[in-house]
């Protein structure tokens, strides 16, 4: 089964999960034999967006010692074959210029989705 998931909802448990996990969830698929693709829009479009930085965050005397490296975790996606694609009407809407974007993020366009969609057997939205 070829399934897609679209990720919208961006940074969420970033402080306590040092990551997102719906991107560490497609990891885990891939690995055990699943067939799964990205999309990101909305602020979901940031995490395609190489070299960021989030160190340095504390909270009275907590420190977070392990910070989340979501451009990291997708160019591991990328890495182990998962294609990303990311949506270029979000991208151009955040200012993001396309030379910030990770190597080998595929940029379509909104109206392209339901195109995208008939490719795969189910599509998960989070």
């Amino acid at each position: 089964m070829k399934v897609l998931q679209v990720i919208q909802s961006a940074y969420r448990c970033t402080i306590e999960e040092q990551d997102d996990p719906v991107v560490w969830f497609i990891q885990v698929l891939e690995t055990i034999g699943g067939d799964v693709d990205i999309v990101l829009r909305a602020n979901a479009v940031n995490y395609a967006v190489k070299g960021q930085v989030v160190e340095g965050l504390s909270f009275g005397e907590w420190k977070q010692s392990f910070p989340a490296k979501l451009d990291d975790d997708l160019q591991q996606c990328l890495d182990k074959g998962i294609k990303v694609y990311a949506i270029s009407e979000d991208i151009s809407k955040r200012g993001i210029p396309e030379g910030k974007l990770l190597a080998g993020i595929e940029k379509i366009s909104f109206k392209e989705l339901p195109k995208l969609f008939e490719n795969y057997d189910q599509v998960w939205h989070w």
